[in-house]
């Protein structure tokens, strides 16, 4: 019988790994595909989640795989800035920075960490059940029983679904492309976050590594045709929009609908306990999704130093994160509706620039601060 059973090699699962690896617990994660592989191309790991790595001894890896990103800037279709949010004095403050990286080279230093003994892959959730204790049933594989279950299985979570038999997924009606490229960004690119809003389409782009871009592009899903050319849709962006898109191949871009979880009465059960995506899953509007889980992993790892008692520990987790990832889903989702606005640009434009820097401080500051 296993003592602690992980379902989900994703960033959540993995750094939950790490997190019971430093406590010096016994645990074995359960992932369904055969190989831990990219999904999505690039992902941004804000200082909230860096601040967690630095804990784990794994911040620097990550700084080096990656590209440091002091700025966030939104933008209209001709690179004139919105609204700018500078990072310089966060990072001063937090001893921690954004990083942009490969989503495979993340899983990759995290899996590294764990060592390959502790990952079983090809192991896909088919059932859970509760008895004594859990009994997982995999694919083709014999029943493992386990005492305490995590599932890190994403918003589709099988753990979920049988277990609290809740959630709904909300489908935002938004098609989103997501590439990489190796593209020479004009320098002073280089360490900021770039978001171009159209009229019902956006654009982001960021430099994750020294030759590698990582961009996506988002359109209203009534405009969405499985037939049309991306470059044709965002002609009447910059040419540098286009170049980057054009300098794509097919193979390396990837288009999925964008959706997040309406928040659940209980992210908990005996022995059980759901966290990132399965829990709260969130729109990417505030690059925020996968540094949740990474804080949903550390709170449980600082909730275990004090107590031993996973029933405890996981009420107590519950009450620390439900407040701050109930804003974030509902923030995300607000500013997801606004950025895809197909009249009215010029005046929400307009209205964002009003908005004093200070304001997108504070923002900040309330996102990348730990609770614990």
């Amino acid at each position: 019988m296993n003592a602690i059973s992980i379902i989900g090699a994703g960033i959540g699962g993995l750094t939950l790994a790490n997190v019971l690896k430093q406590h010096q617990y016994d645990f074995t994660i359960y992932e369904s595909a055969p190989e831990i592989k990219p999904v999505g191309a690039g992902i941004m790991m804000a200082v909230n989640a860096m601040q967690v790595f630095d804990r784990l001894g794994l911040k620097e890896k990550i700084e080096n795989a990656g590209n440091k990103i002091h700025r966030i800037t939104i933008a209209n279709e001709s690179l004139r800035t919105i609204s700018k949010t500078e990072i310089l004095d966060l990072e001063a403050q937090y001893k921690s920075c954004n990083v942009a990286i490969h989503r495979a080279e993340l899983q990759k230093i995290l899996a590294e960490n764990l060592g390959p003994e502790n990952i079983l892959l090809n192991h896909s959730l088919q059932k859970i059940e509760r008895k004594e204790h859990y009994i997982l049933d995999f694919e083709n594989r014999i029943p493992i029983e386990s005492k305490i279950v995590f599932g890190a299985d994403g918003i589709k979570s099988r753990v979920r679904n049988q277990i609290l038999k809740t959630g709904t997924i909300r489908n935002a009606k938004q098609k989103c492309w997501r590439g990489l490229v190796d593209f020479d960004l004009p320098e002073k690119y280089h360490h900021e976050a770039f978001e171009m809003w159209g009229k019902g389409k956006r654009f982001g782009f960021v430099r994750i590594s020294d030759k590698k871009v990582y961009w996506y592009a988002c359109i209203n899903e009534k405009s969405f045709s499985r037939y049309a050319m991306i470059a044709d849709i965002f002609n009447d962006f910059d040419d540098l929009v286009l170049e980057i898109i054009k300098s794509t191949a097919n193979e390396n871009i990837i288009c999925n609908n964008i959706s997040d979880l309406s928040p659940i009465p209980k992210w908990y059960a005996d022995n059980l306990c759901l966290i990132g995506d399965a829990a709260h899953a969130t729109t990417p509007n505030m690059g925020q999704g996968a540094c949740q889980a990474i804080e949903d992993a550390y709170i449980i790892g600082r909730l275990l130093e004090k107590n031993n008692d996973f029933n405890l520990v996981f009420e107590e987790f519950q009450n620390i994160r439900r407040k701050k990832v109930d804003y974030i889903v509902s923030t995300s989702r607000t500013i997801g509706k606004i950025s895809q606005w197909e009249r009215g640009n010029a005046l929400r434009n307009f209205l964002m620039g009003l908005v004093p820097e200070s304001t997108h401080q504070k923002m900040a500051h309330k996102i990348i601060q730990l609770e614990m």
